[in-house]
């Protein structure tokens, strides 16, 4: 990366030399989506304070920035698809299995929706398809447009599939839990984290700028509209957009870093990261619902 064009968008790079590498920003993200699951998980039991999930906040637009680095600097691409398949798949099976079938799931009714690999998944998707399009090479350009248009059409196209019979049913939902992920199944597919993805790749190489339009897209999602929505609610307070209705907050809390990174990958530890992910929340998972069967 060209260090001096690096050094006009990047405060921490002229200030210190030093800033943060990609490593170190995972390294942070991840302490935040830990301190935002140990809220999820155990939030039944009103021993978690709330700024535990106001902390996660930070961690998706960090992994999302983090995504966009690894896409373009990633030695093979197709490579790095299949790590985030390989993980994605599983985990998806397994969500429709809990949410469809009941299986492994909490006495209390609850189950993990965590499916943040399988956005990656559609973003890198994205990703390879804009780089298509913007190569103006005719082949690769419709290529790239139809492949848009098709991530857009799928989750129709599925909802309509669905409604035929059980037996099409189940196998689209399982195809669209794996290896096409729909938009909407999860907390973690939604269009404002794919419209962040999106934009952070579409703006890189322009820090400040993907700063600013973090924070726009998700203070316009996740402040105004929520904001518009809550306000006539008879409880509703405004203090609660920072207490309860927070999502807005983790562009904010993110921007600072983004600004900090030097453009260096740092340390490995990459199948880390992969792994921890589900181990993590599996992990979580299991002592949650131990303590609530010892609990009584």
């Amino acid at each position: 990366m060209n260090r001096t064009k690096n050094a006009a968008v990047n405060p921490c790079w002229e200030a210190g030399r030093q800033g943060i590498t990609e490593t170190g920003l995972k390294w942070v993200a991840l302490v935040s989506m830990l301190m935002d699951h140990i809220h999820y998980f155990f939030g039944y039991t009103g021993l978690v304070p709330w700024p535990f999930g106001l902390a996660g906040r930070l961690a998706a637009p960090l992994f999302l920035f983090c995504l966009v680095e690894g896409f373009l600097h990633t030695r093979s691409r197709k490579r790095y698809l299949c790590r985030m398949l390989c993980i994605s798949v599983p985990m998806g099976l397994l969500l429709f299995f809990m949410r469809f079938a009941g299986i492994l799931v909490r006495p209390d009714g609850f189950y993990p929706q965590n499916a943040m690999l399988s956005s990656f998944v559609i973003l890198i998707v994205c990703f390879q398809a804009l780089e298509w399009i913007a190569s103006r090479r005719l082949k690769k350009a419709a290529a790239g447009c139809c492949i848009l248009a098709a991530i857009l059409i799928w989750p129709l196209a599925a909802g309509i599939l669905s409604g035929t019979n059980a037996v099409i049913s189940t196998a689209v939902g399982i195809l669209g839990y794996t290896f096409l992920p729909v938009i909407n199944i999860s907390g973690d597919v939604t269009f404002p984290v794919l419209l962040t993805g999106v934009a952070l790749y579409l703006l890189h190489g322009h820090r400040k700028l993907q700063a600013a339009v973090l924070i726009a897209v998700n203070f316009a999602w996740y402040f105004v509209l929520v904001y518009l929505q809550v306000r006539t609610w008879p409880d509703f307070e405004f203090s609660q957009m920072f207490t309860r209705y927070y999502e807005w907050l983790g562009a904010v809390f993110a921007a600072p870093f983004l600004l900090c990174y030097n453009g260096r990958r740092g340390a490995g530890r990459g199948k880390f990261f992969y792994l921890f992910y589900p181990a993590h929340i599996y992990l979580l998972y299991a002592l949650s619902w131990l303590l609530m069967t010892a609990a009584g």
